[in-house]
Parts: C-alpha cells; sequence; structure tokens
C-alpha cells in the first residue's frame, strides 16, 4: 500500500509586482492556512516519511510552515520539474518516490488536473475541482512501489481545503 498526500502551496503574496513568479512568498493568511494543515494532517496520522516539492519559494513555505506540527523528521527533496508541472511530469516525479508515504506540493493548474486523473472516484466537494491554495487530497494506492501506481487508480481517504480545516 502506498499513500500519496497532494498539496496545493498556501495562499502567495502578490504584494510586490516585481517579484519573480517563482520567488514569491506566502501572503499571511497562507502561512496561518500551512500551520492549521500541519496540525490537521498530524491529528488525523497523515505523516509522510518523503516530501517532493517544487523549488519555488510558496511550495518551500507551505512545506516549512506545516512541518513543525508533524511528528519525525521526512526526506526533502526538492523538485525543479515540480514548478508548474503537469500531471504526466507529476506522475513521473511520483514513481521515483521511496517512502511508503509521500507528500507532494505543488501548483495549479496542473496539481487540480493530476488529483483529477489519479483517483478512481474523487472526493464530495465542491472545491476538488478548483483546488484552490492549500487543497490537500490524501489517497492509496494498491501498488507494492511508486513506479506501478497511474492515473485512476487512487483510492480516496481525505480532502480538505484551508477554510474547512478545524485544527
Amino acid at each position: 500500500m502506498k499513500r500519496l498526500i497532494l498539496t496545493r502551496h498556501a495562499k502567495s503574496s502578490w504584494d510586490d509586482p516585481a517579484t519573480p513568479d517563482h520567488d514569491r512568498p506566502l501572503n499571511e493568511r497562507g502561512r496561518a492556512a500551512a500551520a492549521e494543515l500541519g496540525v490537521w494532517l498530524a491529528s488525523r496520522g497523515y505523516v509522510p516519511g518523503e516530501v517532493l516539492c517544487s523549488d519555488a519559494l510558496r511550495t518551500r513555505k507551505t512545506w516549512s510552515g506545516l512541518a513543525p506540527a508533524l511528528p519525525g523528521t521526512p526526506i526533502l527533496n526538492l523538485k525543479p520539474a515540480l514548478y508548474h508541472a503537469g500531471p504526466d511530469v507529476m506522475l513521473a516525479v511520483l514513481r521515483h518516490a521511496s517512502a511508503d508515504c509521500v507528500m507532494m506540493i505543488g501548483h495549479n493548474p496542473g496539481i487540480a488536473e493530476f488529483a483529477g486523473r489519479l483517483v478512481a472516484r474523487p472526493p464530495v466537494s465542491s472545491e476538488f475541482n478548483r483546488y484552490p491554495t492549500g487543497a490537500t487530497l490524501v489517497c492509496d494506492f494498491n501498488a507494492e512501489t511508486w513506479a506501478e501506481v497511474g492515473f485512476g487508480s487512487a483510492a480516496t481517504v481525505d480532502f480538505i481545503v484551508p477554510k474547512e480545516v478545524v485544527a
């Protein structure tokens, strides 16, 4: 069994229009949401052994915001290929993961399409197709290795967006 925690970065700042997209930080709401998401994940036992994270500042800050609430020290792998990646690239990166429970942190529109294509049945949420900032899908694959996983083969376990988090 393999578990994926698929998270879109938390809300980022647009305060400085001169800041390159790759270097945009989280805004105050995003920092709070990341921390709350970490508590939510820990409270449900959704704890990754490995994190595959886009190398953009907002994805890295999302991870650093939620990580303190999680027990243990997962392996953090910054993956430049995940920056605005599409579903095929995201799947290729995931297939090289090593831990049984992996968190992937990325960007829309790719992450929304990736989530939609992974699950056999989408969660019952009006937010799933939109996959707003901080949205997190937890899904399981009946597979021995990540190399075996594919589209349409994941079972939805949970789905949350920041406005629904009750930490």
